[in-house]
Parts: C-alpha cells; sequence; structure tokens
C-alpha cells in the first residue's frame, strides 16, 4: 500500500496549493469506456487453451458490472460487448466521442519465455526499454488484420523499425492522471490479488495514442505461462483480477472527484474576490486573446499554420511567463484549454524538431513535458498534424 499513500499525497498537495502546477484532467470521473482486447479474427496472444480475446472480454464485462452495480453514478461503455472485430482506431473513437473520463485496455501478454508471469499496466508513452518495445509491438499487430491500416494510422507499420522509433515519440496529455491510475491498478494487482507485480511502464500502443482522456493497457498476465493460463482461463482468476480493477478504479475515481470539488471551491472564491475588486468574476480570457497579449511575437505563426509545441506544465491560475518556476525555459506561452492554463515553448514545423526540443525541456527538469500540436491557433492531435502535413507533401 506503500505506493496509494505517496499517490494520495501527492493529490493532496495539488488541492492545498493555490497556484500549483497540475495535471490535464476533465474533472468528475462519469463515464469510463472498458476496451477488451482484440476480438472477431484478432485473437491476440493464443495460450494452449484459451485465447487473449476471450479472457480480455470475461474480465471486462465482470469489470463493468461491478462498476454498475456499487457506482451507479458511472456510466459504462464498451468497446465490444460480444466477439467483434473491432478496429483500434474505432475503439478511442468510442471513448472519444462519448467524452469518457477514463479508458481501460484490457489484455493478456505472451513472452518466449514460458517461465515469464505476472501483470503490468502501461501508459502511452517513450518505449524505454525493448521489453517494453516488444509488448507494444505484440499489441500493434492487432491493426494487420485491418484493411488500409498503413492509410488509417498515418504510415504506422508494426513491423518497422522506423515507425516505432517515431511513435514512440508520442506522450499521454493526460500522464499523471493516467500513471496514478496505473500505480493503483498494479497496487491491487498485488495486494489483494497476490499477482505478481511487474510495474507501471511507459510504451507506444496505438489504441492509447488518439485518446483524449487518462487511459492505460493492462497486461494481466502471461497465457505463454501454463500456471498463468491456468488461472486467467478460470472464474476464480478472472473474479479476482476483475475486482482488483473496480477497486483501482473506485480509489482513482474518488481522488479525481475531490481534486475536481476543490478545484470548484477554488475557481468561485477567485471569482467572489474578483467581483469584490469590481473585476471580472471569470479570469479565464479565450486561449488566444491570452497568447497575443502574453507575447504577441512569439504567437504569430508566419512560416505555417500547423506548429509543433512543447507542453510543459498547466494551472489553475494564470502565471506570468518569467515566473521562477520556469526558470531554465525561454520563450513561454500559454494557452487557456479544458479550465486550465497550459504552457508551451517553441514554434515547430517537424515533429522531429519538436521532439528535440522535448528531450531540452525534459532535461531541464519538465519530465512530463510532452508534444502538442496547433492548426490556426487551435490544438489538435499531433497525429492529426502529421497526417495534415504529409498530404500536402503528396499533393502535386
Amino acid at each position: 500500500m506503500k505506493r496509494f499513500f505517496i499517490i494520495f499525497g501527492m493529490l493532496f498537495l495539488l488541492v492545498v496549493a493555490p497556484a500549483e502546477l497540475l495535471a490535464d484532467r476533465k474533472g468528475y470521473v462519469s463515464t469510463v469506456v472498458i476496451d477488451p482486447g482484440h476480438g472477431g479474427k484478432a485473437p491476440g496472444a493464443v495460450g494452449r487453451k484459451v485465447m487473449e480475446k476471450d479472457v480480455a472480454l470475461a474480465i471486462s464485462l465482470k469489470l463493468g458490472e461491478y462498476i454498475k452495480q456499487n457506482l451507479p453514478d458511472v456510466k459504462v461503455i464498451y468497446t465490444r460487448e460480444t466477439d467483434i472485430d473491432v478496429q483500434l482506431h474505432d475503439r478511442t473513437r468510442i471513448a472519444n466521442e462519448n467524452q469518457a473520463d477514463l479508458f481501460i485496455s484490457i489484455h493478456c501478454n505472451s513472452a518466449p519465455n514460458r517461465l515469464a508471469y505476472g501483470t503490468e499496466t502501461f501508459v502511452l508513452g517513450p518505449h524505454r526499454n525493448q521489453a517494453n518495445l516488444e509488448v507494444a509491438k505484440l499489441e500493434n499487430a492487432a491493426i494487420l488484420y485491418e484493411d488500409n491500416y498503413l492509410e488509417t494510422y498515418d504510415g504506422y507499420d508494426p513491423n518497422s523499425p522506423e515507425s516505432n522509433i517515431i511513435f514512440s515519440l508520442f506522450q499521454n496529455a493526460y500522464l499523471n492522471q493516467s500513471l496514478t491510475m496505473a500505480s493503483l491498478i498494479q497496487d491491487q494487482f498485488r495486494e489483494r490479488a497476490r499477482r505478481f507485480d511487474r510495474g507501471v511502464k511507459q510504451a507506444g500502443f496505438l489504441v492509447l495514442y488518439r485518446a483524449t482522456m487518462p487511459s492505460v493497457l493492462v497486461e494481466v498476465g502471461f497465457l505463454s505461462n501454463p500456471q498463468e493460463e491456468q488461472y486467467l482461463a478460470s472464474e476464480e482468476g478472472q473474479t479476482q483480477i476483475a475486482s482488483a480493477l473496480f477497486r483501482a478504479f473506485r480509489d482513482y475515481k474518488t481522488a479525481q472527484d475531490q481534486l475536481a470539488a476543490a478545484h470548484e471551491q477554488q475557481m468561485l472564491a477567485s471569482a467572489n474576490t474578483q467581483s469584490q475588486l469590481s473585476q471580472p468574476a471569470t479570469p479565464n480570457p479565450p486561449a488566444r486573446q491570452s497568447q497575443q497579449n502574453t507575447q504577441p511575437a512569439n504567437n504569430i505563426h508566419s512560416n505555417s499554420d500547423i506548429v509543433f509545441k512543447v507542453q510543459f506544465a498547466s494551472t489553475s491560475t494564470l502565471m506570468p511567463p518569467d515566473s521562477p518556476e520556469f526558470m531554465g525555459l525561454q520563450n513561454v506561452e500559454f494557452y487557456f484549454h479544458d479550465g486550465l492554463y497550459k504552457y508551451t515553448v517553441g514554434n515547430e514545423t517537424s515533429l522531429e524538431s519538436a521532439a528535440a526540443l522535448q528531450e531540452r525541456v525534459q532535461r531541464a527538469g519538465f519530465r512530463d513535458a510532452f508534444v502538442v500540436a496547433f492548426q490556426n491557433n487551435e490544438r489538435i492531435s499531433p497525429a492529426e498534424a502529421v497526417r495534415l502535413i504529409n498530404q500536402r507533401t503528396i499533393k502535386p
């Protein structure tokens, strides 16, 4: 439980400090999308007795039922409820269109070493080592069952080393919350389900990179291990895994709801103060106006209507770009999005140069920095920006 108390200690600091750096968040957790990995003609990992697609579906349905029974205020949505094909990009589309507050993708692992065992939970991010890359490649290979996958996934090929290197540059915009959920899951697997804890990791999963909410990919065990396959194929094993996932979700929702309530109180207090000073009650200017008032020269995109920036912090109240907290960074800009002021550096015209800038910002101490993209000062996903740039390059 040590990790659990560390997480809630961090959340407490976020609540009590008035101008602290916050992770991106959407507020109360009222909708969750549960994604059973693979399905239909894509079996996923195959054991001696069961297939990944069937185990993932059984656990997912149990998890959804636990949430419905115990947290009736939460809307549960599945990407599939039967053994059907669902393309990877459609899984996050379902979550995005339903404005989900959390995306949970459930999978089973496999390895050439039949002795490998245990659970691990991934969030989107750079591959930290070869083992993480291999897991991502294995799950991403599901797109090979899809028609026109190169076009659908912006040229990504799971068999291409270059594709995996480029894809590893994408970072989860909701990294902090995703890591929190991942840690809670691993805590429950270890402490309550008594599974071996392989840790929280980062890797480039296609099923996560288009999600516009905190998201995790859970590997509940190895079907390549005979003992673990027997456990995962059993009713008892599936129930224990689903129960552990539910408890992690319940604790995550409790913490996020408390943060959202505290944020509302803080914003109300700020509005009341502004009103007493005969100033506008809502201190949230539009994004482009904020940028132009603060750094007019740095926000004119003369070379291209599509630019990449590196986002390194978010706050609930506006901080000047020359704040001591931003020491070591030059030409800091901000924009207002989802109720938070978000701070960036750079106006890069290519993903490669933005990735290089991201590394420099991380070395400066902002380890959660990630790449964001804008078209005509409106935020879009980096993947969409790359797709638009590639379209223009192909055109005669």
